[in-house]
């Protein structure tokens, strides 16, 4: 009988490092961190009672054990994938589904152009995207909602349990319309004398736009609407006086196209960084391999 303790993902790492070479490498395609793959490897070792590779400074080895169980391993693999595709060819009216959570910046600057790639690759499944507060897609992570979510990392106290790689990172903008009064002489000290639209509490980028504010001495602005809404905040940018704190990947695209422009601030110690957040014990599913493959094809496309 195989040892329950043993899971896919076990199987996945040991094969993934043995295959690329690196520990490294194999965190890069399962998008994980280095420490999450070697506490996998550890794991399934100490399962197994006995050490399957060695590390050197010319790269990883296998031992003895460690060759032996790659065959075996292997094998396990390529059985389990044809078998999903057998499964798959008797059932051609159905689709996988991949439940992604995903935070404003992302949803506006990478998740179109990524769906893009998608829709021309030969192995289809449905992409359901769900968008919303930092907070509240961690919740939905945590309790299975949803397979992945992409985003600022959160709080250390948040991520027990979760993975995190880094795609890119992004800072934060000050975005107002076209003509605005502030352009003409922009001076943070000039943010009191508008309406501004603000990260709400939830928000992921909320304590860095609060730790800019404080280290800049702005604390009175009052006039203030708080929300992370890419529809509202640019229909009333657009319409109003108003400034919109938001992560630049949100209206990245108006301002591209002149219906939008920044204020000429400095905000790169606002740079935050952008990844996938996945739970530790989540096991990599086909439809999450071609996503994570459009994924960091699209990020080098767009050069972030």
């Amino acid at each position: 009988m195989i040892d329950r303790r043993i899971k896919f993902r076990h199987i996945q790492c040991f094969v993934e490092i043995a295959q690329s070479g690196s520990f490294k490498r194999a965190a890069e395609t399962l998008f994980l961190t280095q420490p999450a793959i070697s506490k996998t490897l550890k794991e399934l070792e100490d399962i197994l009672g006995c050490n399957l590779m060695e590390r050197s400074r010319a790269g990883v080895s296998l031992t003895t054990d460690g060759a032996r169980f790659l065959q075996y391993a292997q094998m396990a693999l390529a059985s389990l994938q044809q078998g999903l595709q057998d499964l798959g060819n008797d059932k051609d009216t159905q689709t996988e589904t991949l439940a992604i959570g995903a935070l404003p910046s992302v949803t506006a600057k990478l998740l179109p152009a990524v769906s893009k790639r998608l829709s021309q690759d030969p192995h289809p499944f449905t992409l359901r995207i769900l968008d919303g507060p930092h907070k509240f897609l961690l919740d939905k992570l945590v309790t299975g909602e949803i397979d992945m979510l992409l985003g600022r990392m959160g709080d250390h106290r948040d991520m027990v349990g979760l993975n995190f790689s880094l795609l890119y990172r992004e800072k934060i903008s000050f975005i107002v319309r076209k003509g605005h009064p502030l352009l003409k002489d922009a001076s943070l000290e000039g943010l009191k004398d508008w309406p501004i639209i603000y990260p709400d509490r939830n928000a992921a980028i909320r304590p860095s736009v609060d730790r800019f504010m404080v280290e800049r001495g702005i604390s009175d602005l009052y006039r203030r609407v708080e929300t992370v809404s890419g529809a509202f905040g640019r229909r009333y940018v657009a319409e109003s006086d108003a400034i919109w704190i938001i992560s630049d990947g949100v209206a990245a695209s108006e301002v591209d196209a002149g219906r939008l422009e920044r204020l000429p601030f400095d905000t790169d110690t606002t740079l935050g960084p952008i990844g996938i957040v996945t739970r530790e014990d989540w096991d990599l599913s086909h439809p999450a391999r071609i996503f994570r493959r459009a994924l960091r094809e699209t990020v080098e496309d767009l050069g972030l």
